[in-house]
């Protein structure tokens, strides 16, 4: 009963917990979200469906219904961050059909102008407000203090203090929903899509519960004519959506949590107590982590949508059998991926030429390179007894000058022009993924990895061999690589980063003088047995050819349905042994 109340008649504020600030008397903090992973989820969901059946052959009851739920679920997952998700559905709602009924062009540009400058304004402000402050401060040497005037207002209309107003508690799912509400703009302003008949089809369409807080991201011209065809589910779509949401409770609570939990937080919050070879293997761990974590909701979401009609893009395609940095990309957080590519970096210029927008943002990423040069190398010297000492400004100016030099040789001009937009698509999205210079190093370095193997592949003697051996290395090399990129995903911040790449360097421990040293190989087969045979196991069910794992699911989705009830009750044996006594928020709830 007691849980039942939590579902449904509490609500999730945020408090300042290092100030010790509780909420006032009209909330009470929801400690158990509604996340896929915790059993009031599927409470909540079992209600839903029982209504749902009820509706589902009247579209627009079906629609209201749909909508009403969407938007208790992200309440409760949110609270009054919910305001944001409305702002963003009113917006986007009228600028399309104002976009739409206009045949000025001028006029287009600039309702489309309003509808970017809003969104990316209220998702600037959540993610980066903070982050520009205080990397302003740094650059300056000012001493500006942060004021929320979101929580400011919140409170005052409350009359309370339940939000912090001195930083920023990130709305769940701002990332995803805003750019689903972008690109339906966009996608009327290029006439590739029509409106929807109201307000409330689109609010539907923004607020899908399934996939709001994490995605996939959902594009309005792929979901939109979903919403006005009738409800059809088959046993085969049935079967297979039980599959789906199996497997995705297997890779996040099984894998993916007892990988975290177990060994991977460990490595990353004491890197010093690990030898350099553990810590390589708690890197490989990670990789598991985040995969079975994201595409494990992915999967859930996907089911979950499918049982209600609608058909989702699949956003996983075993990225971690890419031959190349360029392959990954198409296989990885695939609905990310390709709308930077059809909203960014397209409209960018693409492959083909450098718009005024790429080399806008040049300076920025001379910027960019200037302080990490200054962050990891002391760049003095000495001349005549004068030593000489640069400074990020210094950097900067003289990093622009030689650009500016190289740019006036053809093959350096040409480079420039065609590779900065995949530079800036691969920055921003980095920073798409949190307001911390970890991330904008992580985005930098795969945007630098494919720019050198667009090049490297030209001159490869192995490009189009499929030999095994060259075919096993290609996928060994490019795992590893995006292995390495993610020290700085995991990192809690640069200085974490930096020592866990030290600890590797400095430390392996593998190998000593004396040749092979056991105590690292025996820290990793004893303590961490049972995580380091779990991350084989996951590794080859994930290397495992497509056509055996889709004759898995299809034998799942032909058994009887009494046999089906059997394996989803012992799955959920399974799943539920393996649930860490701490609650595991999905990775990707941070974006």
């Amino acid at each position: 009963m007691e849980r039942f109340y939590d579902l449904f008649f509490t609500y999730p504020g945020f408090t300042c917990a290092e100030l010790g600030k509780q909420a006032n008397d009209f909330s009470k903090i929801n400690n158990e979200p509604i996340t896929f992973t915790q059993a009031n989820f599927w409470i909540f969901f079992l209600l839903v469906y029982g209504i749902f059946t009820l509706v589902h052959k009247k579209q627009n009851l079906r629609t209201w219904f749909l909508l009403a739920v969407s938007c208790f679920f992200y309440f409760k997952t949110s609270g009054l961050f919910l305001i944001l998700l409305v702002f963003s559905t009113l917006l986007d709602y009228n600028i399309g059909n104002a976009i739409f009924k206009s045949n000025r062009q001028g006029k287009r540009k600039f309702l489309l102008f309003l509808s970017m400058f809003g969104n990316l304004f209220v998702l600037g402000y959540f993610k980066y407000a903070f982050f520009f402050t205080d990397s302003f401060n740094q650059l300056f040497h000012t001493n500006y203090e942060f004021f929320n005037h979101f929580s400011y207002w919140t409170n005052s209309f409350w009359g309370s203090e339940v939000l912090c107003v001195d930083r920023l508690i990130l709305p769940v799912g701002i990332s995803f929903y805003t750019f689903q509400t972008m690109s339906y703009t966009i996608d009327i302003y290029r006439k590739e899509l029509q409106p929807v008949r109201n307000i409330i089809d689109f609010g539907f369409f923004v607020s899908f519960f399934p996939q709001l807080v994490a995605g996939p991201i959902v594009r309005a011209k792929d979901f939109i004519p979903q919403m006005y065809q009738p409800f059809s589910l088959t046993k085969n779509d049935f079967g297979w959506s039980l599959w789906q949401i199996l497997r995705g409770l297997v890779k996040k609570i099984v894998i993916a949590d007892y990988l975290g939990a177990n060994f991977v937080d460990h490595a990353f919050q004491n890197p010093d107590n690990f030898p350099g070879f553990v810590l390589v293997v708690a890197m490989w761990a990670y990789s598991m982590q985040i995969y079975g974590d994201f595409s494990g909701y992915t999967d859930i979401a996907i089911g979950v949508s499918r049982l209600l009609g609608f058909q989702l893009n699949t956003n996983f395609n075993s990225p971690y059998k890419a031959i190349n940095v360029a392959d990954f990309w198409k296989r990885w957080h695939i609905s990310l991926s390709s709308f930077l590519k059809d909203y960014l970096y397209i409209p960018l210029g693409g492959n083909k030429t450098a718009s005024w927008v790429s080399w806008l943002f040049l300076p920025f990423i001379i910027a960019f390179i200037a302080g990490l040069i200054e962050y990891y190398f002391d760049v003095a010297f000495t001349v005549a007894g004068i030593e000489f000492s640069f400074g990020f400004w210094t950097l900067s100016f003289i990093l622009m000058v030689l650009v500016l030099l190289l740019m006036l040789i053809d093959s350096v001009r040409k480079f420039v022009t065609t590779d900065i937009n995949l530079l800036i698509t691969m920055l921003l999205g980095g920073l798409w993924h949190g307001n911390n210079l970890k991330f904008i190093i992580w985005g930098g370095l795969n945007g630098l990895g494919l720019v050198i193997y667009k090049y490297w592949k030209r001159i490869s003697p192995y490009e189009k061999s499929n030999f095994f051996l060259v075919h096993f290395w290609k996928i060994f090399f490019t795992f590893n690589f995006i292995t390495f990129t993610r020290v700085f995903f995991r990192a809690s911040d640069m200085e974490n980063a930096n020592l866990y790449m030290n600890r590797i360097w400095n430390n392996f421990g593998l190998f000593t003088d004396e040749g092979f040293n056991n105590s690292a190989w025996n820290l990793m087969m004893t303590t961490y047995s049972i995580v380091f045979l779990l991350m084989i196991a996951a590794y080859l069910i994930h290397w495992m050819p497509s056509a055996g794992k889709e004759k898995i699911m299809n034998g799942f989705i032909r058994l009887p349905s009494y046999a089906q009830v059997v394996v989803i009750v012992l799955s959920s044996i399974l799943i539920y042994q393996a649930v860490s006594a701490d609650f595991q928020a999905f990775i990707y709830f941070a974006f």
